[in-house]
């Protein structure tokens, strides 16, 4: 559905469209790492509550997984708002 959004909108039917599906690709990113990054940390501590002699180990590797999650969610937003602004 986003592709016909944006196809109508770069033929110039409606700019706004392509604007606000800009828009909603960027909140998505931007959830879908909230909703990664709490379920990481949310499963490290659950870790380290069941063996917390590996407290090190398991916190290296959730800011690893973390930092990752919103690299790629920055990129998504990044993308959404090039489409904005190449307009």
């Amino acid at each position: 559905m986003s592709t016909i959004l944006l196809d109508a909108a770069v033929s110039g039917a409606n700019i706004g469209v392509g604007y606000g599906v800009a828009a909603l690709g960027a909140g998505l990113a931007a959830l879908g790492a909230g909703v990664g990054i709490g379920r990481i940390g949310g499963s490290a501590l659950e870790s380290i509550a069941r063996q917390p002699e590996a407290v090190g180990d398991i916190r290296a590797n959730m800011i690893l997984a973390a930092a990752l999650v919103e690299g790629a969610a920055f990129f998504a937003m990044v993308i959404g708002l090039l489409v904005v602004l190449t307009k």
